[in-house]
């Protein structure tokens, strides 16, 4: 990991000082350039560049980090710049060691620059243009992917994944002009994530789907019908399932309120992403059951609420409540809103019903509202607990949060439970997905079977 070399570190502070940002904040502002500079180092890419900036925050969402995160890393990767357009920065000399962490090691003299101001008289823009001819068109289309994704209202998680698809294709092409890419480009990408990268037939199948779109819809081209060739045909999968004993050893190792969103992701088969975005109003104890909203595929559901676990519910509102409450007190905006909601409803956000049921534990600088708000707690703090609580319980299976939805619909199909009903706990659109769970017990037709003697 590059440091940051002290010249730029102390510019850097007083930006931080001069634009107002919370001391509290002024660490995370530091790591996100640091990150920034490590990132532009590994991958070859300009540092003062808005095309590198776009790539980083892509990065970031690959690695879910969190929109609010998100602004915020572009808000000090945005300070950096605009310290390197005052000219602020002297260059560091070729033979100089840039705060590497190694003493005595000098960096290469292309590093070196990275640091420096723009030439005098010429703007960011054109000082950082790519050399390619097709590399402004690339962006534009880039942009347009973007757009179009989120018009149609597909999930982040898809826009992350077609965006870095567009990316990764457009690397292999070695920036080819757009407009005479073809069905063998796409067909030698392919091939050469399947026998080169050796990636999974599932990522190269979501590489196929992403070039799909960005073929029909960004680049208006006629994409052919190479479905049989192209698609990579994957393996039967039986997912891991735990035993209910270790499901309670598993809980039993859960740190408060991990513990709490480990017995909600089994007790009501929900995913991870379904789990952290519930708010307040999503729990309806007076009829005992929980409503999901916008799961997999934008799909509404209802679950029972495990009635077992109804008071340490009603203990953590309370706990959520007071945190509310502080929030309040302390003048923040709220919780993070979906979409236009508010706009339409401009204190929704500090409405008690919107909050998170998983508030996360510190508030996230917004720059452009210059203001705080609450997002909800990570993915990847989550996965980590549970990982260690397994690693605790000594559990010998490859379990992570996705197992305990697993182990709910393995568990229903053992007590009898009608496939269907399954289905719709699950909120699966087609039953032979959820028929994969058939696989996970054994077959009660085998360990009942019976003469016809004895009916």
């Amino acid at each position: 990991m590059i440091n940051i070399p002290a010249e730029l570190l102390a510019r850097f502070n007083l930006a931080l000082e001069g634009n107002a940002i919370p001391n509290s904040y002024r660490s995370q502002y530091r790591k996100w350039l640091r990150y920034y500079l490590d990132f532009c180092h590994k991958y070859q890419k300009p540092y003062a560049s808005e095309t590198s900036l776009g790539l980083f925050i892509e990065k970031l969402e690959e690695k879910k980090q969190t929109d609010g995160q998100q602004k915020q890393a572009t808000h000090a990767i945005s300070l950096y710049f605009e310290l390197l357009q005052s000219r602020s920065l002297t260059a560091a000399p070729a033979n100089k060691t840039l705060g590497t962490g190694r003493p005595g090691i000098a960096e290469p003299s292309k590093t070196d620059q990275a640091y420096s101001p723009l030439p005098r008289g010429r703007p960011a823009s054109k000082a950082n243009k790519g050399s390619h001819p097709a590399i402004a068109e690339w962006e534009k289309l880039h942009g347009e992917l973007r757009a179009d994704i989120k018009t149609r209202h597909y999930s982040p998680k898809t826009l992350s994944a077609y965006a870095l698809w567009a990316r990764k294709f457009q690397g292999f092409t070695k920036n080819k002009a757009p407009e005479t890419l073809s069905s063998s480009d796409v067909k030698a990408f392919l091939r050469y994530l399947a026998i080169e990268a050796h990636v999974s037939a599932s990522s190269q199948n979501q590489a196929f789907n992403a070039l799909l779109f960005f073929f029909r819809h960004i680049l208006k081209k006629d994409f052919g019908d190479h479905r049989d060739g192209l698609r990579a045909k994957r393996r039967p999968y039986i997912p891991v399932v735990l035993s209910r004993e270790e499901v309670d050893t598993i809980l039993e190792y859960l740190p408060y309120p991990y513990d709490l969103v480990g017995k909600l992701l089994y007790g009501c088969g929900l995913r991870i992403s379904e789990c952290l975005n519930l708010r307040i109003h999503n729990f309806n104890f007076d009829a005992g059951i929980l409503t999901v909203h916008d799961g997999k595929g934008k799909r509404d559901r209802t679950v029972p609420l495990p009635q077992t676990i109804i008071g340490e519910l009603n203990a953590h509102i309370e706990n959520v409540k007071d945190l509310h409450q502080r929030d309040l007190d302390a003048g923040y905006r709220g919780a993070f809103m979906v979409g236009l909601l508010e706009k339409k409803y401009k204190n929704a956000g500090k409405e008690l019903i919107w909050q998170w049921f998983f508030p996360a534990k510190t508030l996230t600088f917004v720059p452009d509202e210059k203001e705080f708000r609450r997002y909800h707690l990570h993915e990847t703090h989550v996965q980590k607990a549970i990982k260690r609580a397994v690693r605790k319980a000594k559990i010998p299976k490859r379990a992570s949060a996705h197992t305990f939805r697993h182990s709910f619909a393995s568990h229903l199909l053992q007590a009898n439970y009608d496939i269907r009903t399954i289905q719709e706990l699950l909120g699966h659109s087609d039953v032979r997905t959820t028929m994969v769970y058939t696989h996970t017990i054994k077959s009660l037709t085998i360990k009942e079977a019976k003469s016809p003697l004895d009916f």
